[in-house]
């Protein structure tokens, strides 16, 4: 079906329903999905990682852990990541972080886009939350 965006332009607009994404294990702080797809579309819930330690590198490793697997069970990999938000708890990490995060993407052709910035408090006093989009 063809319908018209805010800006006039016609696109396609399909009705396929949403479909959960999840992973034996996976534990959510609230009401909502670690994964979504619908239209071609993968949406990641934010992902912390406490279990994997309290340093900004552990937590950053055990947070993209989760990424691949949640969109493993979405059928693509972090070749499909279009965009990737990084709240830290602290700036400071970012360098840190940057460099676990450059390990993560060895391999992929075209790196996603990205933003990063400090948050004031995140879940559970987690260093690091990590966002991600994704295409089928």
């Amino acid at each position: 079906m063809l319908s018209r965006n805010c800006f006039g332009i016609e696109v396609f607009r399909s009705s396929m329903p949403k479909e959960r994404i999840d992973i034996d294990g996976a534990k959510t702080y609230g009401p909502y999905s670690p994964g979504v797809k619908s239209n071609g579309m993968i949406w990641l819930a934010g992902q912390i990682a406490l279990e994997a330690g309290e340093d900004i590198k552990s937590q950053t490793r055990g947070c993209l852990r989760k990424i691949d697997d949640l969109l493993s069970a979405g059928g693509v990999t972090k070749n499909n990541v279009c965009f990737v938000q990084v709240l830290l708890a602290d700036i400071n990490d970012f360098d840190s972080m940057n460099e676990v995060y450059t390990e993560w993407l060895n391999g992929v052709k075209i790196p996603p886009a990205r933003a990063a910035f400090e948050a004031g408090n995140l879940p559970k006093a987690a260093r690091i939350e990590i966002v991600v989009q994704a295409t089928e």
